[in-house]
C-alpha cells in the first residue's frame, strides 16, 4: 500500500455538491489537508461556547475576515485526521444552495491559502493515505455516475471491497507458487523437487478464477454506460409516439403529417435495470427539402451508433420496399446491430397477416398511440441483450474496462507460464510470467500502480470528489 502522505502536502478546497441555480437547498464547500482547520477559523465565526471538535456540527456564519462581513449562514463540519475521508483533517461548509453563497465561500478559502482541488484529489488522497484501494476508489466514481439502481449496487458492492478480495486473494495465490518455485532455485540441494502437477493444477485453478471475473466485464460495462437503442423507420410509422408512450412523456412532436420529426429526439429510461438512450429518428425517405435530409442523414448515423435498432413498420401498409431498404442499410453495415421489429399501429391492421422477411427473428406488436406493447417491447429488449451474452445473472460485482484490460494481461501470463512448463523451459523462465502476473493483479487494488495510471483514473473524477 502506498505510503501515507506528508502533513505539508497543501490544503486543497472545492464545492462538493452539484450547483444548479435556484434548484438546490443546500451546497458543500470542502477542505482537506493541514491547514483545513485553520482555514475554517478564520472564516467562520460561532455564536455561544461551541467547541470545535471532530465528527461535531457547528452553526455559525461564513465571514470576510478582513471586513468581517457576513458571507453566508452555515454549518461546519469538523473531521480530524485520521477519521476522516482522506485520513487529512477535512471541513466541510453547509451554506446555501444556489451560485452565489458557495462560490463566495470556496473564494474565501482559497484567498486564506487552499488550493482548488484537481478532479478526484479528494478520493486520490484517501487511496494514496490507505483509505481506500483503488477499486474501492474507482467504484465510487461509478458510484456518483450511476444511472440505475442496479449500477448502483454493483458500486456499492465494490466500494465494499467485493472486487478487491478475490483479486488481492487470486495474487497471493500467484505469489505462494512463485514462493516454491524461486526456493527451488536459491535452494536446489535442500529441498525436494518441485511438483510440477500441483504448480499445473493451481496455476489452472487461478486462471478459472480469472476467467470468471473476467465475465463480468461486459455486464459491467452495459450497467455503466447503457444500452443505446435507435428508433429507425420511414415517415409517420409511430415512431415519436412509441417514444413517448415508452417514456410515459411528450418528448418527440406527434402529428399526421410525414416528416414532423427532423432531428434525433433523445430519452434516458430504465429498462430491467439497464439505463437506456433511446433515439427517435427522423424518418428515412428521399428527403423533400435541405432540413429533411440532414435529418435523415442523423438518422442513419444514429442507427450505426446505436446497440440495438428498433425497426418500425406501419401495420397498416405492411411490409413495403422502403422499410426493405431501410432493412438492408441496417444489416449490411460494417458491424450489423441487432434488430427488433416493431410492428405499429395494429389496432387499425384487422385480421389481415403481414408477410415478414424470414431473417427477422424478433417482432414486437405495439398500438403506441394507446400505450399497448410496450411491456413486451422492453421484454423483447432485455432478451436480446441476454442472447448476446451482456447480461449475467445475480453478480455480486463487475469489473470496468482498465480492470479488464489488467486482467486479462494477467490472463495471459498464466497461460505463458504453464506453456514454460510444457516446454520443460528452466525454473527461471517460469518466474518471469509469474511476476508479470503478480505485478497486472496488483495493478488492480493499487498495491502496484503507476502515476501516470493514477492521473488517468482520477481525471476522470468530478473535481469536488
Amino acid at each position: 500500500m502506498p505510503s501515507i502522505l506528508p502533513p505539508t502536502r497543501p490544503t486543497i478546497a472545492a464545492i462538493a455538491t452539484a450547483i444548479v441555480p435556484q434548484q438546490g437547498s443546500v451546497g458543500i464547500v470542502r477542505l482537506s489537508g493541514g491547514e483545513a482547520v485553520a482555514i475554517a477559523r478564520n472564516i467562520f465565526r460561532t455564536p455561544g461556547q461551541q467547541v470545535w471538535e471532530s465528527h461535531r456540527i457547528l452553526y455559525g456564519q461564513v465571514q470576510q475576515p478582513q471586513t468581517g462581513k457576513v458571507v453566508d449562514e452555515a454549518l461546519l463540519l469538523l473531521m480530524l485526521a485520521p477519521r476522516s475521508y482522506t485520513r487529512e483533517d477535512v471541513v466541510e461548509l453547509h451554506c446555501h444552495g444556489g451560485m452565489m453563497a458557495v462560490q463566495q465561500v470556496l473564494q474565501l478559502c482559497l484567498d486564506q491559502g487552499a488550493r482548488l482541488a484537481e478532479p478526484g484529489e479528494f478520493t486520490l488522497r484517501a487511496f494514496l493515505n490507505g483509505r481506500l484501494d483503488l477499486t474501492q476508489a474507482e467504484s465510487i466514481a461509478d458510484l456518483v455516475g450511476a444511472q440505475s439502481p442496479q449500477a448502483a449496487q454493483m458500486a456499492l458492492a465494490g466500494l465494499q471491497g467485493k472486487l478487491a478480495q478475490p483479486i488481492r486473494q487470486l495474487r497471493a495465490h500467484c505469489l505462494d507458487i512463485l514462493a516454491e518455485v524461486e526456493a527451488r532455485i536459491d535452494f536446489e540441494d535442500d529441498l525436494p523437487p518441485l511438483d510440477e502437477t500441483w504448480v499445473r493444477q493451481q496455476l489452472m485453478d487461478v486462471a478459472a478464477e480469472v476467467a470468471q471475473i473476467l465475465a463480468t466485464a461486459d455486464r459491467g460495462e452495459l450497467l455503466r454506460s447503457g444500452l443505446k437503442v435507435a428508433i429507425v423507420g420511414r415517415p409517420n410509422v409511430g415512431k415519436s409516439s412509441l417514444l413517448n408512450a415508452w417514456s410515459r412523456s411528450d418528448r418527440a412532436i406527434v402529428t399526421p403529417l410525414p416528416g414532423t420529426t427532423r432531428d434525433v429526439v433523445e430519452s434516458q429510461l430504465v429498462v430491467g435495470g439497464i439505463p437506456v438512450q433511446v433515439l427517435d429518428t427522423a424518418g428515412i425517405r428521399e428527403a423533400i427539402d435541405q432540413v429533411e435530409q440532414i435529418g435523415v442523414e442523423r438518422s442513419r448515423a444514429a442507427a450505426q451508433a446505436a446497440d440495438l435498432v428498433l425497426l418500425t413498420i406501419d401495420a397498416q401498409a405492411g411490409w413495403t420496399e422502403a422499410d426493405q431498404i431501410i432493412y438492408d442499410t441496417i444489416v449490411q453495415q460494417d458491424n450489423p446491430r441487432p434488430i427488433i421489429l416493431v410492428m405499429n399501429k395494429v389496432d387499425l391492421l384487422g385480421d389481415g397477416a403481414i408477410a415478414l422477411p424470414h431473417s427477422i427473428s424478433t417482432v414486437v406488436k405495439t398500438a403506441a398511440a394507446q400505450g399497448q406493447g410496450i411491456d413486451a417491447l422492453e421484454q423483447a429488449i432485455l432478451n436480446t441483450v441476454h442472447s448476446q451474452n451482456l447480461q449475467a445473472a445475480n453478480l455480486d460485482m463487475a469489473i470496468n474496462q482498465r480492470q479488464a484490460a489488467v486482467l486479462t494481461r494477467a490472463r495471459i501470463a498464466l497461460g505463458h507460464v504453464q506453456e514454460a512448463i510444457a516446454a520443460q523451459l528452466p525454473l527461471d523462465f517460469w518466474t518471469i510470467d509469474l511476476r508479470t502476473a503478480i505485478q497486472a493483479l496488483g495493478e488492480i487494488t493499487g498495491e502496484e500502480i503507476t502515476e501516470s495510471v493514477l492521473d488517468q483514473i482520477f481525471s476522470r473524477f468530478c473535481i469536488g470528489k
